[in-house]
């Protein structure tokens, strides 16, 4: 219920200021949204910015429209499906604007994932495992969902130029540096960034092909090997590095930037409504 009442209030204050953008102010303090209430702002402020466009939410995608998205690019493909209402969810959903040709195309998709409560432990002198004798838990495998979205996706954009699936990361199984924190009891507590007990990066980088964190992969890279050309769909994964909570105007600038990158690949399918007058 809170959490209906503060999108409420949201909804109002946005009314209220100079455009979606005020509602990030340093006086609003949103570090709670999740991925899919900031997609919602992302939609308002591209609605703003791009009057002339028309622009959706939606939160999943069906398996169906999948095939039927690879059906077009060759018979060959998406032809098996078991369970005919199975569709993928991501956490903050999908946005899509209609091109000239009134077909919805996506411009972004976003999943964000919290795995590794160390910090939070260790800070409140929490002991862990079966004994309840030790500071770290050995990270667990709970990435496979990210995974199996962030694959649909790629089946159902993969006539595109671009792909605009952003992952935010945190907790201390996605840390990039080593960090020291302190127990109650004064006692020091190391988490190493490269420890394979604890990191689960390298469970993701898989989706953007080792390219670099915190970057805007948006745009598809094509990569020549011998006499092929190959495209590469890549995720944009971004982590706070330390571990420590995303902060939603954080999350909003990166999602804009990613939603803007997406409208300029599209930009010659979507001439005649921009120039339109």
């Amino acid at each position: 219920m809170a959490k209906k009442n503060q999108s409420t209030r949201l909804t109002n204050q946005h009314k209220k200021s100079q455009g979606v953008v005020g509602i990030f102010g340093d006086e609003a303090k949103l570090h709670d949204l999740t991925v899919g209430e900031i997609s919602k702002f992302v939609v308002a402020q591209l609605e703003e910015e791009y009057p002339q466009l028309t622009f959706r939410y939606r939160t999943s995608i069906r398996k169906e429209e999948i095939n039927e998205a690879l059906q077009k690019i060759d018979p060959e493909l998406g032809q098996t499906l078991f369970v005919p209402n199975s569709s993928i969810i991501p956490d903050g959903g999908i946005i899509e604007v209609k091109d000239d040709n009134d077909s919805w195309r996506v411009i972004l998709v976003s999943g964000a994932k919290h795995q590794g409560k160390d910090i939070e432990n260790i800070k409140k002198g929490i002991l862990v495992r079966k004994a309840d004798n030790q500071d770290l838990m050995a990270a667990g495998n709970a990435i496979e969902r990210s995974h199996k979205n962030i694959s649909e996706i790629a089946n159902f954009m993969l006539a595109e130029s671009h792909f605009p699936y952003v992952l935010f990361l945190e907790g201390s199984n996605f840390l990039t540096e080593t960090i020291a924190i302190e127990r109650p009891d004064g006692r020091i507590v190391t988490l190493e960034y490269n420890s394979g007990m604890l990191n689960r990066l390298d469970r993701l980088t898989s989706a953007n092909y080792g390219m670099p964190i915190n970057t805007n992969l948006c745009v598809n890279k094509f990569v020549k090997h011998k006499d092929k050309t190959i495209m590469l769909q890549a995720t944009s994964i971004y982590t706070q590095g330390k571990g420590e909570k995303w902060n939603s105007k954080e999350m909003f600038e990166i999602m804009i930037e990613i939603s803007k990158t997406s409208l300029k690949v599209l930009g010659s399918d979507l001439f005649n409504q921009i120039t339109k007058k």
